[in-house]
């Protein structure tokens, strides 16, 4: 590991002129390639919010409201510093199939080398733009990343520099922070890209060289999403679970509890992670609603963005949550009564509004737990299950997290998939770049090693009615405070469920057991298929699918013997 200016840090930026050799592993073709284009002279870096914030503002296309930005001396803004809006056009979501993941089957390094050194030649005439941050909050794990972006899409760099952490001399805990054997990230976006062959865009991560570009796409949440894949896949060669989900820690009046709430957009996580204590007792601490990273060797949890990348869909213009606003992605504005510039969110413009709101949004913020995780909740919309389900088997749970049946939402640029139909997406991170049997592993080691309960929480429907978030965050808070008890769920063994009115699972009910087991069969065809598709790459252990059928001969032995 590399010292820099004398201090350690976390990942390698400047690299001594003996180590610049073929045989280094932190250099790839496509590396090369991408962060060469950031010491080009057109590329101007940028080093202060303020600055960022000027650009922005002047930026044609960007609207200024008349919104005051809140907590501006903290997130070193001017002062008078204004909520600024863009647009995007017609795709307002991530677009998951223009990733190409180089090191996976089909991707081939060479050609996409090629193709990236021709979108910077052709892209040579354009001002960029470029700047730092730094990923995950914490001297335990953190990483640098820089982007860099056309003139035009300055917006998109003031927003990223708010939603990670920006790269100053203030940030002493990533000059404190432990080694990694890793290259910083290095990020090139060019939104105005176009290619035959690749009509949705193009997005390209080399996971094992830290570096992406991200072509023919505007939203923001391509940057975001390709930052936090290759911290992910950093954290997970460095000792670390990777996390798409929320984490919070309640501090009540003689104990404290720690969970973790892993569920796609749309699904509550973020609504279940910001919640605030129902009977108005304890506090509770945010980890974050989005993106952390779990210690394997101690259970220690780590947020990797400061800020929070949230719909806008539940806030009104007169929400409380409207004034931690800093930045907003494809909402209206409309004057109100004062004349005055303001936002139009609830997804009335269009689907998947979206916020930069400041970590001041939730009062008792913090960027690491030292505890362990007490509880892990796998957030589902599957119809076949009551709001809340427990697991005691390990195995059982991290099977149940690999075959994580969820909706898409607005928040996916969808092609060739229906939004609202049930899909399984495991571990409800669609960001991995490594084999998901390492995630597997991960996941059944923490519930064995660290003694982590496991739970699955339902958000949709069952029974043909839809759960409210108020069920499932009361059904949460008598886990937390030692109240709930569970009941067997039927004849499947290590599984139990906590009675909620309206929604008893009716086990008499030929119908209902028809249902559970077309749930369990679809789970158990998902895990069958990672056996061939893409030459096994994502292939789970034999015990996946062996306790899928147990669990399938248990219920058809049930639903005989009603029978008799």
């Amino acid at each position: 590991m590399l010292f820099q200016g004398g201090l350690k840090m976390s990942s390698i930026e400047r690299i001594p002129r003996n180590d610049i050799t073929q045989k280094n592993p932190l250099f790839s073709n496509i590396r090369s390639v991408i962060e060469t284009a950031f010491y080009a002279d057109n590329v101007t870096k940028i080093r202060h919010l303020t600055d960022a914030y000027a650009l922005a503002k002047a930026n044609p296309g960007t609207i200024t409201t008349d919104l005051d930005v809140a907590f501006t001396n903290e997130l070193q803004l001017p002062t008078d510093a204004k909520v600024l809006v863009t647009n995007d056009g017609k795709i307002v979501g991530r677009t998951a199939a223009a990733r190409r993941i180089i090191g996976q089957k089909g991707n081939n390094q060479n050609f996409y080398s090629e193709l990236l050194r021709e979108a910077i030649f052709q892209a040579r005439k354009k001002t960029f733009y470029s700047g730092e941050v730094i990923v995950g909050l914490d001297k335990s794990f953190t990483i640098k990343s820089h982007l860099m972006v056309p003139e035009d899409y300055s917006p998109n760099l003031y927003s990223y520099l708010l939603n990670f952490q920006i790269s100053d001399a203030k940030q002493l805990f990533y000059q404190q922070s432990n080694m990694i054997d890793t290259g910083d990230i290095f990020i090139f976006a060019d939104p105005d890209w176009q290619h035959p062959d690749f009509p949705d865009g193009l997005v390209i991560i080399d996971p094992l060289h830290n570096c992406a570009a991200i072509l023919g796409l505007r939203y923001f949440g391509e940057l975001k999403k390709a930052t936090l894949t290759l911290a992910w896949a950093t954290a997970h060669r460095n000792g670390f679970i990777a996390c798409h989900g929320g984490m919070k820690r309640y501090l009540l009046s003689d104990s404290s509890y720690t969970m973790a709430a892993f569920g796609l957009s749309g699904s509550g996580k973020s609504t279940i992670t910001l919640a605030k204590p129902k009977n108005g007792q304890g506090q509770v601490q945010v980890l974050h609603d989005d993106a952390f990273v779990i210690s394997k060797q101690n259970g220690s949890t780590t947020a990797l963005e400061p800020a929070y990348f949230d719909k806008t869909q539940d806030y009104p213009m007169a929400s409380e949550a409207i004034k931690y606003i800093v930045t907003a992605q494809n909402v209206g504005v409309t004057l109100d009564e004062e004349n005055k510039k303001v936002l139009v969110t609830e997804d009335i413009r269009n689907g998947n509004g979206r916020s930069i709101k400041s970590r001041y949004a939730t009062p008792n913020r913090v960027d690491h737990i030292a505890e362990k995780i007490d509880g892990l909740f796998w957030i589902m919309k599957d119809d076949s299950l009551p709001p809340l389900i427990k697991i005691t088997d390990p195995a059982l749970a991290a099977v149940f997290g690999a075959t994580l049946a969820t909706k898409r939402s607005t928040a996916e640029n969808v092609i060739g998939e229906v939004n609202n139909q049930l899909v399984i997406e495991p571990f409800a991170n669609p960001f991995r770049c490594y084999p998901l049997q390492e995630d597997y592993q991960d996941f059944k080691a923490l519930f064995e090693k660290q003694t982590t309960d496991c739970y699955i929480l339902n958000t949709g429907e069952y029974k043909g009615q839809d759960i409210t978030p108020e069920e499932t965050l009361t059904s949460i808070e008598k886990i937390i405070t030692g109240v709930a008890e569970f009941k067997p769920f039927g004849p499947l063994k290590q599984i139990s469920y906590l009675p909620i009115d309206r929604y008893e699972p009716d086990f008499d009910s030929h119908h209902y057991l028809l249902l559970l087991m077309t749930r369990l069969e679809a789970r158990l065809a998902f895990v069958q298929s990672r056996k061939s598709e893409n030459d096994g790459y994502d292939r789970l252990p034999n015990e996946a699918e062996q306790l899928l059928l147990q669990l399938l001969d248990q219920l058809h032995n049930y639903k005989e013997n009603l029978n008799i």
